[in-house]
């Protein structure tokens, strides 16, 4: 395999267009200076928000204008960053944008502290004396809902300028996974290979080839190990703020806090982390012991769990004819969508190139007022097409959204975000399986399906499961170091599939391979929308496909309405258990059927 392309040698068809979003570097910095600059249209109404609804309209009106431009110019500073991390200039530009944005922020938090500074019931008063308010009643219930954790309004201020500071454990485990890390090459199969995170997650990862798994896991594992105490102390900072800043509010605990904002009850994340783990393990050790069967180990070792049961029988698809599978595979739900779909191949909405210091992974982010741009790294294979329609799933969702809302109300709460992306999963591979006759391909398809199941039930519930013991052994006073984070880690993976898989020294660091513990307590909701998702196309199969116009209304209805009631809008009921044990029940199924065919 040759050594990863510099990100300049790269073809500009592979890459994504961000002139749509800047035309140029110093046009880009212009509108940074601008956005400073025109602070005063937001901050003139300061001091006078108990004016009346027509003030706190105008104000309200001005601060949404003006964060949706910081978001814009705070998304092209990150895309730039993704295309390559370790180029001096690209860090600078994001440290830029993450400076301005936090002084920015700090500048407009008096717009909070003064609307929660308000007599009671005079806002619900407003709504009703200024219709225009309503675009804005979602997010003044949201604040008026975080009015007994609200600090001083100086205190409010400082914390907002701080925006930086306290988002550095995020940057510096970023900074140090795309800049720093490196992978010594290894020998397989009579030849050197070079190692990266694109390289091993894409390509060697799930390599029919033992000896080359093994290899590239060694290498990979010995690259981690390095820096395991900088990552701990990186992870630890970011529980330690967590908690300090729960505390200063009020909170229960650092849980209880960081789901605030995510507008379920606390049982659903309990529920999911407890149900999954206790009646998905049992389905899932049966998998690995048949993958050991079949692939004639002695042993299966982590790095081999997602090994291929067929490694003969590998499709390849170019990126043209996953193009054309995916839009298929959406015609369900109508032209709209169709047609965005359609846009992100012919207008280069989508980076697929695999260059050097690229985020590793996959993404979409979505400013508003511009088109949606996607990061993946497409490497031929099936799987890719997953993964590339899951994020065209956040594209469509995220564009449908402004269409039809302003910028207060495109994003729902996280745990909503990744329904509407596993589902396109599910549509994909529902497409393939229509008029597929080869029964090896449909085996084939049911083991990308199940990865999707592994992906979304197993690495980040076992991520969630990590947050939630290292947020309880903190607040209990213990320390966050690498020996706990590795044991822990280990001791989980463990638990869950026990005799079926080694667990070694390797897969203990693998806490060390994902971002998402930065991101809040995200990793959950990977599972609750595979679990919407499962449950959708339960109705779909059962009902037809007329379910995906209602399904498309919950898209328009961006964060306009609380998860829960997002998925009630299609007669989902994720309070309920037995949406989270149907999908458990479906894998089980699922690996009934594999079972049988080998």
């Amino acid at each position: 395999m040759d050594k990863p392309l510099a990100r300049a040698q790269v073809a500009p068809d592979q890459t994504w267009n961000l002139d749509e979003l800047f035309a140029s570097r110093d046009a880009w910095f212009a509108e940074l200076a601008d956005i400073e600059g025109t602070l005063e249209t937001v901050t003139v109404h300061q001091g006078r928000l108990a004016e009346g609804p027509d003030r706190l309209l105008a104000c309200l009106d001005a601060r949404d204008s003006l964060m949706a431009r910081m978001q814009r110019a705070g998304i092209f500073a990150g895309l730039r960053h993704a295309e390559d991390g370790g180029d001096p200039a690209r860090q600078s530009d994001l440290a830029h944008a993450n400076g301005v944005s936090a002084r920015v922020e700090a500048a407009l938090k008096f717009v909070d502290t003064e609307i929660l500074a308000l007599p009671d019931g005079a806002v619900q008063r407003w709504l009703a004396q200024q219709p225009a308010l309503a675009v804005h009643r979602t997010d003044l219930e949201d604040l008026a809902s975080l009015k007994p954790h609200m600090l001083s309004s100086e205190t409010e201020r400082v914390l907002a300028s701080l925006g930086e500071v306290l988002e550095a454990p995020s940057l510096i485990f970023q900074r140090g996974k795309t800049s720093d890390m490196r992978f010594a090459p290894f020998i397989a199969e009579g030849r050197e290979h070079p190692n990266s995170f694109n390289l091993y997650e894409w390509t060697y990862e799930p390599a029919a080839s033992a000896e080359v798994r093994r290899a590239a896991w060694a290498s990979f594992c010995k690259g981690l190990e390095p820096y395991q105490n900088t990552f701990a102390a990186t992870f630890a900072t970011e529980v330690a703020k967590n908690i300090v800043l729960a505390r200063a509010r009020g909170y229960r605990s650092a849980e209880h806090f960081l789901l605030h904002q995510h507008k379920v009850p606390f049982e659903l994340y309990t529920n999911i982390l407890d149900t999954i783990q206790a009646e998905l393990a049992p389905h899932m050790r049966r998998y690995a012991r048949l993958r050991r069967r079949v692939l004639g180990l002695d042993r299966l070792l982590y790095c081999d769990v997602k090994a291929p049961l067929d490694p003969a029988y590998a499709p390849r698809v170019t990126f043209e004819r996953a193009g054309e599978l995916i839009l298929e595979a959406v015609a369900p739900m109508g032209p709209e969508y169709v047609e965005i779909v359609r846009t992100a191949f012919q207008r280069r909405w989508i980076d697929r190139a695999g260059n050097a210091g690229k985020a590793s992974g996959a993404f979409c982010a979505s400013p508003y007022g511009s088109h949606p741009f996607i990061l993946v790294t497409w490497t031929d294979s099936m799987r890719d097409a997953f993964v590339l329609a899951h994020e065209l799933g956040h594209a469509g969702h995220f564009l449908t959204a402004q269409r039809h809302q302003r910028y207060v109300n495109t994003r729902p709460a996280m745990p909503f975000v990744e329904a509407p992306s596993i589902m396109n999963e599910v549509l994909l591979a529902r497409r393939i399986l229509a008029d597929e006759a080869d029964p090896r391909m449909r085996r084939w398809v049911l083991m990308q399906v199940l990865g999707t199941y592994h992906h979304n039930f197993v690495t980040h519930l076992l991520e969630a499961e990590l947050q939630r013991q290292v947020y309880a052994r903190a607040e209990a006073g213990h320390g966050v170091t690498a020996a706990l984070l590795n044991q822990r880690k280990a001791a989980i993976l463990e638990a869950f599939w026990g005799d079926a898989v080694a667990i070694d020294a390797g897969a203990a660091m693998t806490w060390m391979r994902q971002p998402h513990y930065y991101f809040g307590l995200y990793p959950y909701t990977y599972s609750v929308g595979l679990v919407a998702a499962t449950a959708l196309a339960e109705k779909a199969r059962a009902e037809g496909d007329g379910v995906f116009a209602d399904w498309l209304g919950v898209l328009r209805a961006g964060g306009t309405l609380e998860p829960l009631a997002l998925m009630r809008q299609v007669g989902i009921d994720l309070a309920s258990p037995r949406p989270v044990r149907d999908a458990v029940a479906s894998v089980g199924r699922m690996i009934d059927e594999l079972e049988g065919s080998f």
